[in-house]
């Protein structure tokens, strides 16, 4: 009782004055922790769940890159025009192929005894560090110094959809998370009014793979993708109906997620927690996507630049808005560009016309986007990968007595570029044989592409895992034969 009436004596002496410092500093505490836990400082697990399962999260190492940009060329161009000269394949321009190069083995379209094939362009020296590039790409062959050009890459896919999978889910077939879901999972996004994870499609259609490519599989829904559009509305149905405004959404969003907070706490289904997650982000969205996608805002030079158009789509759009994005704290941009199966059947997919036409597509804005990064600043922390699913063969595919020049599929090697985001500028790593058949020095495997994307992002792909069907689930599978690319490591 004593000890009672001291408490009572104590709060009846607290003034008023007293009261509100207090309460100030309190209520500034609350606010600061909350702050800060958002931005991933000092945040128990429980914290940032609470905060929302976007909030940036603490990396597992130390990270070189915060986010990434990754053009995707689907279809897969090939390696034997653009980067890996091979002088000793135009001495044997069509010329029968080896018996070594194709008996025994298995091509999707390449019947009976093909015949050898030289590029039909020309490559020249570039830069510092003397990287052979082709005359169809003069715009990165000026900044080839700022690239590191793997040549060694290989897969064990040689269709489109099961090798694109692979390369972004880890799984030959849909159903697994892909890597832009793996890397928003694992680190979160620093602009909660924007996805963590945006995705970008040029050239008329979405890649062989389809949606999966950047779905979320088994993890939370919160994670996949966001397919944005570069002209007209950039998301459909994130708009208000006609005739409710503002203040109406809200009080429409609150009503919504008192309803699904009370079906998650009765029964605990996580996509729940993602339906009212998505919605207040759409809420979000509808100031903070207009803006961001208005490239008429920036400067006509840097337009200029990029040869980006206000008001059109194209893949030159896309990389002017991945910088955007990406500068706005999105964690990770996947740009899509379809059309690069050049298996010669017809004009427009030949190497005489066709690829050319899609290397200036792509060639001046991909260099913009490097050049780009690295004026403001940004390339050190961004992640820049550039490539295919798979390789094209040395030989001419031909089929059903085409005239056209082409390359069938290949899975034995292929060629990717990456910059920024502590990889070795300037270098080229890897080697095939003097076909561009075979890999012979240093093999980069899919898997390890993959655990070297997420080491630089500050993740530890054999430790990175997610329950599911009672395995611990992980981007690069069950094996441990994913290594680090260390070579291209600054």
């Amino acid at each position: 009782m004593e000890s009672l009436n001291l408490r009572l004596t104590n709060a009846r002496a607290l003034t008023r004055r007293h009261f509100f410092a207090r309460t100030g500093l309190g209520v500034g505490g609350l606010a600061l922790g909350g702050l800060l836990a958002r931005d991933g400082f000092g945040a128990s697990p429980k914290a940032q769940t609470a905060a929302g399962p976007l909030a940036v999260k603490p990396s597992m190492i130390p990270a070189r890159a915060k986010s990434i940009i990754y053009l995707h060329m689907a279809g897969a161009p090939p390696s034997l025009d653009l980067f890996d000269y091979k002088p000793k394949l135009n001495e044997l321009n069509m010329q029968p192929c080896p018996d070594s190069l194709f008996q025994g083995k298995r091509f999707a379209f390449i019947k009976g005894t093909p015949k050898m094939l030289g590029s039909p362009h020309k490559f020249h020296q570039h830069g510092q560090s003397g990287a052979w590039v082709s005359e169809v790409l003069p715009h990165l062959s000026e900044i080839m110094d700022d690239v590191c050009v793997v040549k060694s890459c290989f897969t064990d896919q040689f269709n489109h959809a099961p090798a694109e999978l692979f390369l972004f889910t880890g799984l030959q077939r849909p159903g697994n998370a892909s890597l832009g879901s793996w890397v928003t999972y694992g680190l979160g996004s620093e602009n909660q009014n924007l996805p963590g994870f945006i995705v970008l499609s040029s050239g008329g259609t979405d890649p062989s793979g389809g949606k999966g490519l950047w779905g979320s599989g088994f993890l939370p829904g919160v994670y996949q993708g966001v397919q944005c559009r570069t002209s007209g509305e950039p998301i459909l149905y994130a708009n208000d109906p006609s005739g409710m405004d503002r203040t109406s959404r809200r009080r429409s969003l609150d009503a919504l997620r008192n309803l699904n907070e009370a079906e998650a706490k009765l029964y605990g289904d996580p996509e729940t927690i993602t339906r009212i997650e998505q919605y207040e982000l759409a809420y979000r969205m509808q100031i903070s996507v207009p803006e961001i996608f208005d490239i008429s805002k920036e400067p006509a030079a840097i337009r200029e630049l990029y040869g980006a158009k206000p008001g059109e789509g194209g893949f030159a759009n896309n990389c002017l808005l991945a910088r955007r994005l990406v500068e706005k704290g999105v964690r990770m941009v996947q740009l899509f560009d379809w059309g690069w199966d050049m298996h010669g059947t017809a004009k427009d997919n030949d190497l005489v016309t066709g690829l050319p036409k899609k290397c200036k597509d792509v060639d001046q804005a991909t260099a913009a986007l490097i050049i780009d990064l690295k004026q403001r600043g940004l390339l050190d922390q961004t992640l820049v990968v550039w490539g295919g699913e798979f390789g094209r063969t040395p030989m001419n595919e031909a089929r059903n007595g085409s005239t056209f020049l082409g390359r069938d599929h290949h899975p034995n090697c292929f060629t990717m570029l990456m910059a920024g985001g502590g990889i070795k500028p300037g270098i080229s790593y890897g080697e095939t044989d003097e076909f561009g058949y075979n890999v012979v020095k240093d093999k980069v495997s899919v898997r390890d592409l993959q655990e070297t994307i997420l080491h630089q992002l500050g993740l530890d792909a054999h430790r990175f895992t997610f329950p599911y069907l009672g395995l611990n689930q992980r981007l690069i599978g069950p094996t441990e034969e994913a290594q680090l690319i260390k070579g291209i490591l600054s």
